[in-house]
């Protein structure tokens, strides 16, 4: 009698428990619906996954807010009848098809991190690839090249290398400033331009007009320096990028060679 008087108690409990756990589960209820909370959860790793907002008593009260209002609309919208119209099917076949597209990346993305070992070998291959000095040159452009030889000749007379730039040189950004051109990697430069200046000693001038697709030049170096180039740490976050970006673009360029279509992609 004691065994079964202690089971029906046992029961009652349970039976009493249940409501409350379920209702744990849930933010609320809509017309009698329960909003579980899985939903807050959700929604609020969506928002804080950018890191431009931070889990807060705030965001969640909001979250939830939003979330209620949500099934508030969705019920209204049921019981119109949004989802049997062709509209509304379309939008879900174009939202499945981005969110299959997504997860396709992300999980690539996953399976293929790109390490800091990858992201010092790359900083390497272009710190490798550059120059060691900067140039700081002066120019005068213009379209002739008698008008070249005839301003080199004043120069050489003792006219004023920044005066005959500011007069005469169409290249307007820098005639402006007596054709300087302040110090840049000589990659910069058209090659021709740049084989010239780099040939040049401190304060020397091209004897001779360098021509380049833009004309005729005069170039005068004024001053050379050892390149400088960021640290690593300063860059590391944009070269994993750009390489994770690189891995991308060459996996959805695969998948696409790998296809079997009579499609012509337009280029």
């Amino acid at each position: 009698m004691k065994k079964f008087a202690l089971a029906a108690v046992v029961a009652a409990t349970i039976s009493a428990l249940l409501p409350a756990a379920a209702t744990a589960q849930n933010v609320a209820t809509v017309n009698g619906k329960p909003v579980p909370k899985a939903r807050v959860e959700t929604l609020i790793q969506q928002v804080t996954k950018s890191g431009q907002q931070q889990r807060s008593p705030e965001l969640e009260a909001q979250v939830k807010d939003e979330v209620v209002r949500r099934e508030i609309f969705m019920q209204a919208a049921e019981q119109r009848g949004v989802p049997q119209t062709a509209d509304f099917k379309a939008q879900m076949e174009l939202a499945r098809q981005m969110l299959l597209i997504r997860g396709l990346m992300e999980d690539f993305r996953a399976k293929n991190p790109v390490s800091d070992a990858d992201a010092q070998a790359e900083y390497d291959k272009f710190k490798a690839s550059n120059p060691t000095n900067e140039y700081r040159a002066r120019h005068i452009l213009v379209e002739k090249e008698e008008d070249a030889k005839a301003l080199i000749a004043q120069i050489k007379g003792g006219a004023s290398f920044e005066e005959l730039a500011k007069k005469n040189s169409k290249d307007t950004g820098s005639a402006a400033n007596g054709g300087d051109l302040d110090f840049a990697n000589p990659n910069n430069f058209v090659p021709e331009f740049s084989k010239a200046m780099t040939a040049l000693q401190k304060g020397e001038m091209t004897q001779e007009p360098v021509k380049s697709q833009f004309g005729y030049h005069i170039i005068k170096l004024e001053d050379i320096r050892a390149a400088t180039f960021p640290a690593f740490d300063d860059v590391k976050a944009q070269i994993k990028q750009r390489i994770e970006q690189q891995k991308m673009a060459e996996f959805q360029e695969g998948l696409i060679k790998k296809a079997k279509t009579d499609y012509t992609f337009a280029k």
